[in-house]
């Protein structure tokens, strides 16, 4: 089906209020109850895409369009009475996720994973195991309450116009509760990048050990000897190991040997704040020197999970508005610089060697000897994101898009399933990560459960056809998407209480149906339909081919042109003269848009030509009949 952005956004919008505006109350929770992320994510399907796409803003009443006002019209029938609940949602969840009372040092912003986990072995998870914090908690809540900023800072000069000699109650009314909120956000905001921070690790390894050989198995492609692939690899990396050892130094965990050459690494997030992490002690928060339990190993799924929620933080928009106050712009350079070194190395170590590349190799394997087609489609999404911020070759966007075909493939998005097909664990109920350390809490060893092959997968072929500078892979990356958003259509809800929500496994994997809405799905989903409006918004892409085809119909057509003018009377006020005016309008346009929009320029000029045909035409069929 083809991707519609606004179409489907706003459809999305229609059944979240459906589902969870109710009697001027909000429904809070889904399939996996309620917890900071799952709220968080029920939040972020409405606030994404407000405060990420031209033209969804709702900060500005007057502004709001036609057809999102007429959708948000249960929320209120103004648009500062749909800002007004807004700002009562966001109020309603900094509340439910927050501990000891507002503005003052007891304030305690809480990330706990709660109905999000689950037990390795039966037993139920301990209350204390409940309220464990996730690298998800930190990054959904970074972006939820940067989109909260976005909106909090914008909505606040149009309420305080309104608030001016009371001309409007609502507004008085809702001013103050605008400046209480954004301080509280900011103290959530503050909690979320220090959690980020002292979650992120680095990982030194032996090459003989079992982990540096399960790395050397993925990083060895050519059967090379050892030592030559250790040393080729220190190479590759030493840029990046020599900034983890001087510049990555907050929060540090103790026992990483960056100094050895003759060391494997790796870096990234683990599951969560990481045992013996550093404190952070310009920060006066308990998070800043709270108790970590997670292993001291990079995790790729919460890797990719932080890259995202760090991205909207160093986003243009973000800095153009400058959100960020002192304490948070020097964490925002502290996760940045994490953000760029978890790149290089991913993608590095994505592509490394001179033949086939390491992803080329699925599945990928994880240096504790794991391996799954999600890992390849991970560590893939790692690379579609660090060449979204470096220059992107054809060769590489070339490659990528064959990974991906042979994901979408493995991951049966565009194969049908079989009886017992071991590719539907992927999807439902979804691949479980062991988070080693969390046993340490006297409970079972909790899971981690990720079911978003479908959405990550469409997110990253997406970002994948924005860079492609070839038409025949952008083309086959718009249809592996397009097939992929098939596969997500035919998952959403066509009845009950969440039709128009995700996620309905049933329709394809023939699973009990649960008809309560999945937000970790929707949000997803919705995240997808973000970056396919990024990507409409860019200008479609040149082929030298079309180019040429233009400028050669441009000037046989301005040739023809100035022939007719040769022939025209300046008294001449007949409908030859209007229709030279047109084609001489229209060439002027082709020309404008020749190098953006070539294939524009072409169909003005074919348009110039036929017309400047028509009037030779004519006249050569009225000298004929004299």
């Amino acid at each position: 089906m083809r991707i519609k952005p606004r179409e489907q956004i706003l459809s999305v919008w229609r059944s979240l209020l459906t589902a969870c505006y109710q009697d001027d109350d909000w429904v809070w929770g889904g399939r996996n109850g309620s917890n900071s992320i799952s709220d968080a994510e029920q939040l972020l399907c409405l606030l994404y895409p407000a405060t990420e796409i031209d033209g969804f803003g709702l900060e500005r009443p007057d502004e709001i369009a036609d057809d999102i006002r007429a959708v948000l019209s249960p929320l209120g029938d103004s648009g500062l009475r749909i800002g007004e609940r807004v700002v009562w949602l966001l109020e309603q969840y900094i509340e439910r996720h927050t501990e000891g009372e507002a503005g003052t040092p007891d304030e305690l912003p809480i990330f706990a994973a709660g109905s999000y986990l689950a037990s390795s072995d039966g037993r139920e998870p301990t209350a204390d195991q409940r309220g464990l914090d996730v690298v998800d908690s930190y990054s959904m809540s970074l972006t939820l309450c940067l989109a909260a900023l976005k909106f909090l800072r914008g909505f606040r000069g149009p309420v305080a116009e309104l608030a001016v000699g009371r001309r409007t109650r609502l507004a008085v009314e809702v001013l103050p509760r605008i400046e209480a909120l954004d301080a509280r956000v900011n103290v959530r905001l503050t909690a979320a990048m220090v959690g980020l921070i002292r979650s992120f690790v680095v990982n030194t390894v032996s090459p003989k050990s079992e982990a540096g050989l399960a790395m050397l198995s993925m990083l060895n492609q050519t059967g090379g000897p050892t030592e030559s692939v250790v040393h080729a690899v220190q190479q590759r990396l030493d840029r990046v190991r020599i900034r983890l050892r001087n510049d990555a130094t907050l929060s540090q965990v103790e026992g990483v040997d960056l100094d050895s050459e003759d060391m494997l690494f790796e870096c990234g997030w683990s599951w969560a704040i990481v045992r013996k992490a550093a404190a952070i002690d310009f920060v006066d928060m308990a998070i800043a020197d709270q108790t970590g339990y997670a292993i001291a190993r990079p995790y790729l799924h919460f890797t990719v999970v932080a890259l995202d929620g760090i991205n909207d933080l160093t986003s243009t928009r973000t800095r153009e508005l400058d959100l960020l106050n002192g304490q948070q712009r020097r964490l925002a350079e502290a996760l940045q610089l994490r953000w760029d070194l978890a790149q290089r190395y991913w993608a590095a170590v994505a592509r490394f060697g001179s033949g086939r590349w390491p992803l080329e190799d699925i599945p990928w394997r994880t240096s504790d000897g794991e391996e799954s087609d999600y890992f390849s489609l991970v560590v893939s999404a790692v690379l579609m994101q660090d060449l979204l911020n470096r220059e992107a070759n054809d060769d590489d966007l070339d490659r990528a898009a064959t990974i991906f075909d042979e994901l979408a493939r493995r991951g049966r998005i565009i194969r049908r399933f079989t009886e017992d097909d071991p590719a539907r664990i992927m999807h439902t109920p979804g691949v479980s990560l062991r988070l080693l350390g969390s046993e340490e809490l006297d409970g079972p060893l909790l899971l981690w459960t990720v079911s978003d092959y479908a959405t990550v997968l469409l997110k990253r072929t997406l970002q994948a056809a924005r860079l492609s500078g070839t038409v025949e892979t952008r083309d086959q990356l718009m249809a592996l998407a397009q097939a992929t958003m098939d596969h997500l259509d035919l998952r959403a809800f066509r009845a009950g209480p969440a039709t128009g929500l995700w996620d309905d496994p049933s329709r394809i994997f023939g699973t009990a149906e649960n008809p309560l809405p999945s937000w970790y799905l929707t949000e997803r989903v919705v995240e997808c339909m973000v970056t396919a409006a990024r990507m409409y918004r860019e200008p479609p892409l040149r082929s030298p081919t079309s180019v040429t085809r233009a400028m050669e119909l441009l000037m046989e057509a301005e040739h023809l042109l100035n022939r007719e003018m040769l022939e025209l009377s300046e008294a001449d006020v007949s409908a030859g003269r209007t229709a030279l005016v047109l084609a001489e309008q229209r060439l002027e346009r082709a020309r404008e848009l020749i190098d953006e929009r070539p294939g524009t320029a072409v169909s003005l000029a074919s348009q110039a030509l036929l017309e400047l045909d028509e009037l030779s035409y004519a006249r050569f069929d009225a000298t004929r009949s004299v």
